[in-house]
Parts: C-alpha cells; sequence; structure tokens
C-alpha cells in the first residue's frame, strides 16, 4: 500500500497557518507529500524546504487572482496537489489540520484495512475545531463534526469548495463519495490563530469566497456553541499553540446572537432531547 498525501499553501506564515506542523505530523503515514506552494509574501517555501524530508514533493503554482466565487482557486490549488500524488491512497491535510501521534497507527490500519474494498472510496475524520483559545471546541451544527480527508486515488474526483465529488459520467454529474469512519479525529485550529493573523487572513481570503469581512477584531460565537478542551493536543503543535495561537479568549455571555446562531441553538436542543445527530455529512456513510 501506498500512501499520498497532499496539501496546498500560500502566505502561510504571514497568514498564520501551523502549515509546517500540519505537514510533520502526516509524514510519519505517508510514502510521498505533495504540497503545491502558491507565489508567497513570506517564507512559507523556505520553510517546507527546511523540513528536509525526501517524502515531500514541491510544485510552485501561480494563483488565479481572478477566480473568486465560491473558493475555485481553492478547490483548483488542492487538485494540483491532489492529480500528482502516486498512492493508493491520497491524503489530503489542510493546512490548519493536524494529526495526533497516538492516532497514527489507527490511521494507517483504516487505509489497509479497506485498501480493496473498492465500495470505499474515501475514509472520514472525526473533527475537533478549536476556537478562540486552545482550551475551547466549538460543537455546534455549523461546524461540519465529520469530513473525508483520504480519498482512494483510483477513482476520477473534483473538489469543489473544499469537498469531494466523485465523477458519474462524462457530464461530470456526481456524488459525494462512500466513506468508511477511521474513528480518529483531526485537530483544525484555523479559529485559534492569534488576532492579528486572523485579521491579515480574512481581509485576504474573503474575495475567493466573494466575502467582505469587516475589520477583525477578536473571537465572537455562541457560549453554548462551546465547549471546554479536556484532552491533550498533538506534541508536535505545541510550540505553535504556545507561540502563536490566541491564548485571552473568554466565552463572552452577554453574546449578541446572529439569526445563523439562534438557529443552531434550535438544533442543538433537538439533538439533546432527541439523540440525534442533525450535522450535514459531506460523504454517504458505509457501515
Amino acid at each position: 500500500m501506498k500512501v499520498s498525501g497532499f496539501t496546498f499553501i500560500r502566505n502561510g506564515s504571514l497568514l498564520g497557518y501551523p502549515f509546517v506542523e500540519s505537514i510533520r505530523s502526516a509524514l510519519p503515514i505517508c510514502d510521498e507529500f505533495i504540497v503545491a506552494v502558491g507565489d508567497s509574501e513570506d517564507d512559507t517555501l523556505a520553510k517546507i524546504k527546511a523540513i528536509k524530508s525526501n517524502k515531500i514533493r514541491i510544485i510552485q503554482t501561480q494563483w488565479n487572482e481572478k477566480m473568486q466565487d465560491r473558493g475555485f482557486v481553492y478547490a483548483q490549488q488542492k487538485m494540483i496537489a491532489q492529480y500528482n500524488c502516486t498512492g493508493d491512497w491520497a491524503f489530503y491535510l489542510e493546512g490548519d489540520e493536524v494529526l495526533h501521534e497516538d492516532d497514527l497507527p489507527k490511521i494507517r490500519a483504516a487505509m489497509e484495512k479497506h485498501l480493496d474494498n473498492p465500495e470505499v472510496e474515501a475514509l472520514a475524520f472525526d473533527y475537533l475545531h478549536f476556537f478562540g483559545s486552545p482550551d475551547w471546541l466549538a460543537i455546534s451544527p455549523g461546524w461540519y463534526r465529520q469530513e473525508c480527508r483520504i480519498i482512494r486515488n483510483t477513482i476520477r474526483s473534483w473538489a469543489p469548495d473544499g469537498l469531494y465529488f466523485v465523477v458519474m459520467d462524462k457530464n461530470k454529474k456526481g456524488r459525494y463519495p462512500r466513506a468508511a469512519l477511521v474513528g480518529a479525529p483531526i485537530y483544525h485550529y484555523g479559529h485559534v490563530r492569534n488576532i492579528k493573523a486572523m485579521r491579515e487572513k480574512n481581509q485576504r481570503v474573503g474575495k475567493y469566497w466573494k466575502h467582505d469581512h469587516p475589520l477583525f477584531n477578536g473571537y465572537q460565537i455562541d457560549p453554548q456553541a462551546l465547549k471546554a478542551f479536556t484532552g491533550n493536543h498533538p506534541a508536535i503543535v505545541k510550540s505553535w499553540l504556545n507561540n502563536d495561537a490566541e491564548k485571552d479568549f473568554k466565552p463572552n455571555l452577554n453574546h449578541a446572537l446572529t439569526k445563523r446562531e439562534k438557529k443552531h441553538r434550535w438544533v442543538m436542543k433537538l439533538e439533546r432531547h432527541f439523540g440525534w445527530e442533525l450535522n450535514k455529512k459531506h460523504f454517504i456513510k458505509i457501515d
């Protein structure tokens, strides 16, 4: 079995991504790791080269600044990296997603288990979305609780809006992939970067989604959508958390709820009362 890891990144340092930690967290279970590195204004390329792993293959890219609708340029860069993968499985990690060292054997075992079962087109992870600081998790239905990150590299797929669709016919009609659960989480740190980096990120990337972000002055969220984190962070990201993450966040009990947050409160009440899972899935679960 051959495993290809892949990702894309641009201005990773400037925008506060733990992208080096992300790549390094997956290297032990990958046979190669493809990184599409966009033209950057910082030391992103140098930092990736400094990892000094013969598993890493860098593809330098030029972003199409005219692609400013629904994250199409993100999907394009993602697929540039995936199309250069040569393994049986293609394992995608975003620049703010990290694997825990204790979960690596389980992840590798899941790929081995399903390698010869063509019904399993992808593998899905549980998600830990940290918010505001490394001490808090976002748990409302507004945050995807499971998502595909490993896809079989023998099927035709494309990635609109950062997701996956499996190609069904020549007209490119598709569906979400059939996926088995890995039973391990991905640690997502995109919403704990320090305020300066988050402000820079919002101002720079919103245009690719046609978002007009107001100036970011701090993390705000419905306090009922948070849960204290009591586990252990991956060892590889602890230095980044100490030096680059926001630490002073406290839930604001007087936070003014948005219309979306009010809706999610009702959904969470239904989930608690009936034991339902109402979070949208971007895959077809296979038991």
